[in-house]
Parts: structure tokens; C-alpha cells; sequence
């Protein structure tokens, strides 16, 4: 199997060999006509033939890729028909959403159950994933992703304004009457986010006291929660994955707006999944009944 080439490469080839277009290729696979060109080359540097005659406005096949072609459909149908012996017809109806840990925990997860009691026989398969490089346009029919928005080829559709706070333990949070009781205390700092607590302390009127604090940093929110949670200091979260919890409270008030947010994605690319569009719709309507 190592000899063999990525997936990805062979399913270009297949689409660019049956359309004898890279744009076409990239339509039906959801990627741009240059992710489709450089796989191809890629694939054709590793076998060291060329497979297609790049004409001004067109494609053929080499003799090689014509000769080719037959084993990779061959293959795929194998793939295909194997995957229905073994699991049934039901994959077909799964859709791929990959979003970060503690967006699937304080956000997604009441709304997929209720989705799932509404549609049992579409699967949701959850792909976990952390830093912006592990998002994009292939892997997964629908995102949940953080930042500011803008990312070219994909339809984003904002959760709304964000603002961070404070939030700890009941028991952590008996000791913190103003901002300034939070010298000494540790703070649990959440990697990768524009707005930190250096400027909630800021705003706060105590700039620079994170540094008489012990600091504790994590990769992701859901675990400066689960800490928080366990008395282990006081994180600074999105006030959305705070609402609905009983093991965190807020001891201020104060909460900081920032200009990054939570979106809904999707690649505005290639045809659409019924499935995938149906749980879209069902997350666009849950947004849309949020509480401006």
C-alpha cells in the first residue's frame, strides 16, 4: 500500500481523465482548478509519466493515462462496492462537520441531538480540530470555524458578536470581589485567540497584573474550561460557551468585545450534499433564533 499514491491524487486523476477538465474535476470534487492541476503533477512526478497533453483550452489522455484509467474506475468501484457490502447503503446519508472541542461540547451538542432526534437516519460524523490549519475545503462537508471571517472560495455565515469574560469555580469565584483580587491567582490563558487577558485586564483597569499571576496556557478552550471548572484558576471564554453551564460562574460583569467570531462554513464550490444542506439549514435557523 505505501508504494501506491495519495487518494486524493488518484480521485483528481479520475475526475480530470472522465471530464478531461481540471475545472470540472475541481466542481465535482469542491477544491479550486489549481488544488486539481497540482495534484496531477504531483501524481504524474510520482510516476514519472505525464497523464495528461495540456492543450490552450483542453485536455487528452497520454497514451499512458488512457491505459491507466481503466484499473483506477475498476479500483474505485471496488472501494464503492465494498464500503455497501460492509457498512450498507446508509453512508451514503452522512455528513462530515469538523469543529473545534469546545464548540462541539457547549454549542453544537444540544443542537446535533436535537437535530439527529428530528433526522435518525442521517449520520453526523464529528471531526475535532483546533488550529486554523487544520480547517479548509476538503474532509468535511460543514465547519464551524473561528476567526474573522473572509476565507476565499467558502460561504460563511456568522454566529454572532463575541465578547470574552471571566468565568471560574463557585468556590474561586467567593474570592474575587473587583478585577484587581485576581493578583495571585491563576489564570488559565487559551492559545490562538486575538483578545487575550491582557486586554480584558486592560479594560479592566489592572493592566499588567497577569504578571504577579501564575499562568497555566492550553491548546484549546475546552480545556481552560474544564480546569476552570475543577478550581484550578480563572478562564477567560466566549460568553456563548459559558451560557447554560452550572460548574462555571462569572464573578465580573465586564466582557470584552472582539472582532474574531464563530462561523458557520461551507465551501460555496461543487455540488451540495442533500444531507449536508439539511443540516445547514437546520444550524442557519438555530442561529438566526439566538437572542441578538
Amino acid at each position: 500500500m505505501s508504494s501506491l499514491p495519495p487518494l486524493i491524487w488518484l480521485q483528481a486523476f479520475e475526475a480530470a481523465a472522465r471530464t478531461l477538465s481540471f475545472t470540472a474535476a475541481g466542481r465535482e470534487l469542491g477544491v479550486t482548478q489549481a488544488a486539481i492541476s497540482q495534484r496531477i503533477r504531483l501524481l504524474e512526478d510520482r510516476l514519472g509519466q505525464k497523464l495528461f497533453v495540456r492543450h490552450p483550452r483542453s485536455l487528452t489522455l497520454t497514451p499512458v493515462g488512457q491505459a491507466w484509467l481503466p484499473s483506477i474506475h475498476e479500483g474505485f468501484a471496488r472501494i464503492g462496492e465494498g464500503t455497501r457490502e460492509v457498512f450498507g447503503s446508509a453512508t451514503a446519508r452522512s455528513v462530515t462537520l469538523r469543529t473545534t472541542p469546545v464548540i462541539q461540547q457547549n454549542w453544537l451538542a444540544p443542537r446535533l441531538l436535537a437535530f439527529h432526534r428530528a433526522h435518525p437516519a442521517i449520520a453526523v460524523r464529528l471531526v475535532s480540530a483546533i488550529w486554523s490549519g487544520e480547517f479548509g475545503p476538503e474532509g468535511a462537508d460543514i465547519e464551524i470555524r473561528y476567526g474573522g471571517g473572509g476565507w476565499s472560495g467558502m460561504e460563511a455565515l456568522s454566529l454572532g458578536v463575541e465578547r470574552l469574560l471571566p468565568v471560574c469555580a463557585p468556590a474561586v469565584a467567593r474570592g474575587l470581589a473587583a478585577p484587581a483580587d485576581l493578583a495571585g491567582v491563576t489564570l488559565l490563558h487559551a492559545a490562538g485567540f486575538a483578545v487575550g487577558w491582557p486586554s480584558w485586564l486592560e479594560r479592566a483597569g489592572v493592566a499588567g497584573l497577569d504578571a504577579r499571576s501564575p499562568a497555566l496556557t492550553c491548546d484549546n478552550q475546552a480545556m481552560t474550561l474544564a480546569l476552570a471548572s475543577q478550581g484550578g484558576g480563572v478562564a477567560l471564554t466566549h460568553r456563548r460557551l459559558f451560557e447554560g453551564r452550572d460548574d462555571l460562574v462569572a464573578p465580573f460583569d465586564l466582557a470584552v468585545p472582539t472582532d474574531e467570531r464563530f462561523w458557520l462554513v461551507r465551501s460555496a464550490r461543487g455540488q451540495r450534499q442533500e444531507e449536508a444542506s439539511l443540516l445547514w439549514s437546520w444550524l442557519a435557523r438555530e442561529v438566526d433564533a439566538e437572542p441578538g
